[in-house]
């Protein structure tokens, strides 16, 4: 189970780096299933892995010029905030028995499983469903069109849902940077790299302040590993095209929250 869990973490990173997000959600998943660490761990886990493999990712895109810093800091300092309140006071208030309804128990675990679970279907509906208006004309607005206000109220909850599920968000941002801040995809996707990068391991500071236990063998292993796959992905992108790639993967992505949904209420 070990060996087939660590292919799964070269197989997220080569996802991050052929469709450039969506591929960090499936780290909670094998740091719980496969390796059996506990949903408050894995989620803190998660936040390394997925800050480290976005942080190799963006700096192909920084090369070459895809990457806009100042959307990218209206974006992430509020997103900084948000990742790092939950992780740091958040996560450890949450009480062991979070509701009892009709003799069903909720727990602290089960309840973050649960939200994970329901933040894997948003992210695979954001993957099959074809994008709406034409491209080329929202990349032609000016800067001055840009909605700063709301791109920072998206980057505090983005930040916050981070914290709580350990995922990257990029299902949220990329689109959020398109519309909100007229980016062109490429520049979108390298720019929630850079940001996903920085609030994850922003992220992860917060577990270490509160104390958590850190198993930094296994952690540097799944990470090393993530990093491969994400520069083996970047180098396959040149050949498998993402339009055909990404719906494909987001029907896989349902099908893990289904079954996750399925496991945590049963």
């Amino acid at each position: 189970m070990t060996i087939l869990a660590y292919f799964c973490a070269v197989l997220m990173g080569s996802t991050l780096g052929l469709i450039g997000g969506g591929g960090s959600i499936l780290t909670v998943p094998i740091l719980v299933y496969m390796m059996d660490i506990d949903p408050v761990r894995a989620t803190g886990y998660s936040l390394f892995v997925v800050g480290a493999t976005a942080l190799v990712g963006s700096a192909g895109y920084f090369r070459k010029g895809l990457v806009h810093i100042r959307t990218g800091l209206i974006f992430a300092l509020p997103s900084f905030a948000g990742v790092y309140a939950v992780r740091r006071f958040g996560i450890p208030a949450l009480p062991d028995e979070i509701m009892n309804i009709g003799g069903y128990i909720i727990t602290k675990d089960g309840f973050i499983m649960l939200v994970f679970a329901l933040v894997m279907l948003a992210t695979a509906y954001s993957m099959i469903r074809k994008p709406k208006g034409n491209v080329t004309e929202i990349e032609s607005k000016h800067e001055d069109d840009y909605n700063y206000p709301l791109i920072a109220v998206e980057g505090l909850v983005v930040g916050c849902v981070t914290g709580l599920v350990g995922a990257g968000g990029g299902f949220l941002i990329v689109p959020a940077l398109v519309m909100l801040a007229k980016l062109p995809i490429k520049q979108a996707v390298g720019t929630s790299l850079m940001i996903i990068a920085i609030k994850s391991l922003f992220g992860f500071y917060g577990d270490v302040q509160s104390g958590a236990a850190i198993d930094w063998q296994l952690l540097m292993t799944v990470t090393g590993l993530a990093i491969i796959g994400i520069v083996i992905g970047g180098r396959l992108s040149h050949h498998i095209p993402a339009k055909v790639l990404k719906p494909a993967f987001g029907v896989f992505v349902f099908v893990m929250g289904g079954v996750i949904l399925g496991l945590e209420l049963a």
